[in-house]
Order: C-alpha cells, then structure tokens, then sequence
C-alpha cells in the first residue's frame, strides 16, 4: 500500500510578525499554483537557537506526514542553505526573495518533486532591490499586518538578519494605502505596520520620507481606520512627524517595541548600536510626556561579548529607567560571520543566568503596569468572544462572551497572571 500524502499543504512559522505575515502571502501563492503534498518551514536565523529549532521542527513535520515533500525557507534557508540541503528529510531550500515569487511555487508543483537533485533555490538577496510585489488582504481574524518595509542597511555585530533580510527596501506609501483601505473594506478594525528596520522606511524612496509622514498620511487619508499600530522600532531614528502623531493622533496606539539591545554605552557601541544609553531614556521620557498613557517594550540582550557585571547591571537598570513593560530577553548566541562572534565570549553559565535575571525584572514590570490599569477604563478589541487587547495591547479577558472583531468599552477589574480582567 503506498504512503499517503497530504492534499493541502502545511505551513508552520518559526519567528518574527514578519514572517506570520509572508507564511500567509505564500499560502495564496502555494493554493494559486495547486501546490499539494506538501510541509513548508519558514524559518528564523535570528539566533542559533532559532536554527536548532528550524530543524527540530523539520524533523518532527517530516514524522508526521510521511510522503510529503519539506521545503524549507525562510531566513535560516537563505544565511545558511547547505545546512538545510543537507538534511534527509528536507526536499528543497528556497531563499526569502524566491518565496513570494509565483513561478517558485509554480516550480514546487511539480510531480517530480520528491528526489529532485538540485535542492536549493537560494540567490544572492544583497542584489534584491524591491520589496516584494505580492500583498496579502490581511491575517489574523481582526487585526491585520501590513508589510512596509523589508532588509536593513545596519551592520550590529551581532546580527545575522540583513544577510537574511538583504538590504533596506520601502513599500510606496500610495501602495501601502490602497492595501489598508481594502483591509478596512473588509471589515479589520486595527492595522499593524511591520518591517524589519521600520524606522528606516522611505530612504530609498523619491524625496526619501520618513515612517512618520506614512503615519501621518494613513491617518489623513483613511479616516475609517479605528487604529494604526507601528511594530518595533529604532528609537534613535524616530522623525518629527512621528513623534507628532505620538502626541496629536488618538488612532495610534500608545504602545511601542524598542529595539535597545542593552543598557550599557560600551555594550552598545561594540554592538555598532546607533545609540547610547541617555538616547534611550530621552526618547521614552519625551514619547510618555507628549503621551502619557505610552507604554514600552523592548528588546535585550543578555551576555553580549565581553559584558561584565557592572555593564549588564546597566542594562538590568535600563528597565526602570525606561519604565519598561513588555521585555523581549535574548539570551546572546554567537552568529557564525558576525564580527560578535570573534569577540571574547561570556561564560554560557552567566549568560543564562543574566537572561533570567532580566526576564524577573520584566515580569515585576508587567505586574506593575497590571496592577495600575485596575479601575482604568480601556477601548478593547475583541480577539476571541472573552479575550481582546487594550490600546496598550495588554491582554484582557472577560467572563462572559462579548462582540468578536468589535472594539467596546470596559473598565479593568483585576488581574491574573499575565492578564487583567473585565
């Protein structure tokens, strides 16, 4: 009896929002082309960790769905894609510009796919000088996310992405619009703009703008759009019109991802960080004082190379000193080709431990900003008929069913765990 083999395919996503979101572009792509019979990966480089995953999930898929063929992508496939050729169970590697390109998956469909010799599909995405043509009308039920930009132009030495990213590339603001108002059309009640250097979009635009005059320009032109979110960003490189947007514009949302790294000014200058410490504690002091209700999170490294105590001491304390909220903690991982990686290392040891020292420090933040929204009245978007998020995208829960995809009033009545109540 032959094996059986899947009829629609099956996508599994490792990683960033931006990732979800291309997963969700090439499920169209993969069901515009037939494609059957098949597993695809779509993978994150962004730390060693994250490519033992990549393969772990590989393997455990190709377990589970016997016969089908595994095709791996994502940004772990593109830095390193003999890795990926080399395992047993993966069929064939494709690069992050191949995978939003309609001929790949016309190519993917192909009946001789399994036992094909030539595995991968990876070029050079340094050459790559578009975003991606192919937008998607949304994912997620009621919240949708918007790609805007793609690539980045920094070198942190600790940082794989832009090897996996390519260089910074800007979606025109006319073609962001027009896919907002279609998502608005359909009903989405909050939009998400992703990128992965957000900040720097519209420098390879014609009269370079800034992310701020897209926010600005959003706002004018779509009115019916109830809320804007803007996704990580680097604070050092936030514009005028942005901040004025945080100060004067409702519609968006007080909550912000920052991409700070560490705490530390030695740190963070031998990260090639383009900012120091004070920078950061400026931006989030100007940010609450011209929106008082802005919450932070942020992300941090633990145990860079050569990191001493009283340095990650710095970082430890860069928490209240920013009156951090949501805190993104990254044990550091060494990246093959990064100039990180011939530094002097700390001891795996200490780094885990500093890890978890920032994760407790985080949790008694995110306990501390519960605590405070008890009594507070929020505008919450429902997700799920008893969970929806607050402006500040906290998490809510109700005890009875309320309107699915609609945005209600409701005052916050307590907490638990990670989550308050109302």
């Amino acid at each position: 009896m032959s094996t059986p083999v899947l009829k629609a395919p099956i996508f599994s996503t490792l990683g960033c929002r931006l990732n979800a979101y291309e997963t969700e572009a090439m499920k169209e792509l993969a069901a515009a082309a037939g494609l059957s019979g098949a597993v695809v990966i779509n993978t994150c480089a962004v730390t060693a960790e994250a490519v033992r995953k990549a393969k772990q999930e590989i393997r455990k898929l190709a377990r589970e769905n016997p016969g089908a063929a595994v095709i791996v992508t994502g940004c772990a496939a593109q830095t390193e894609p003999e890795t990926f050729a080399a395992m047993a169970e993966v069929t064939r590697v494709i690069g992050n510009t191949e995978k939003m390109q309609a001929e790949t998956w016309q190519t993917l469909r192909a009946p001789d796919l399994i036992g094909v010799t030539e595995k991968v599909m990876v070029d050079d995405i340094m050459s790559v000088k578009e975003t991606a043509g192919h937008l998607i009308d949304g994912f997620g039920r009621h919240r949708a996310y918007v790609q805007v930009q793609n690539g980045c132009d920094h070198r942190c030495t600790f940082c794989i992405i832009p090897y996996g990213r390519g260089n910074s590339r800007s979606v025109p603001a006319g073609v962001v619009i027009d896919q907002i108002k279609r998502l608005v059309d359909k009903g989405f009640q909050e939009v998400v703009l992703t990128g992965v250097d957000l900040t720097s979009w519209g420098a390879d635009l014609p009269a370079t703008p800034r992310l701020g005059d897209l926010v600005m320009r959003i706002l004018r032109l779509i009115p019916d759009l109830a809320r804007l979110r803007i996704s990580s960003i680097d604070s050092i490189e936030a514009d005028d019109n942005l901040m004025q947007a945080i100060a004067t514009e409702p519609r968006l949302m007080p909550h912000l991802h920052l991409s700070l790294q560490a705490g530390d000014d030695m740190i963070l200058k031998r990260m090639k960080r383009r900012h120091l410490r004070d920078d950061a504690i400026a931006f989030c002091e100007q940010a609450r004082k011209l929106r008082p209700d802005m919450v932070f999170g942020a992300d941090i490294i633990a145990g860079f190379p050569t990191e001493t105590e009283e340095m990650f001491e710095n970082s430890l304390k860069l928490v209240s000193d920013c009156d951090l909220t949501f805190l993104h903690v990254f044990p550091y991982s060494a990246r093959k080709g990064t100039p990180a990686a011939r530094m002097p290392p700390v001891r795996g040891p200490e780094i885990k431990s500093r890890a978890a020292r920032l994760r407790a420090m985080g949790d008694l933040a995110l306990q501390r900003h519960l605590v405070a929204q008890i009594g507070q009245t929020h505008h919450i978007l429902l997700e799920s008929p008893r969970m929806g998020r607050t402006e500040q995208f906290t998490e809510v829960l109700f005890t009875t069913d309320q309107p699915e995809g609609q945005i209600i009033t409701a005052p916050v009545t307590g907490v638990l765990a990670t989550q308050l109540l109302a």
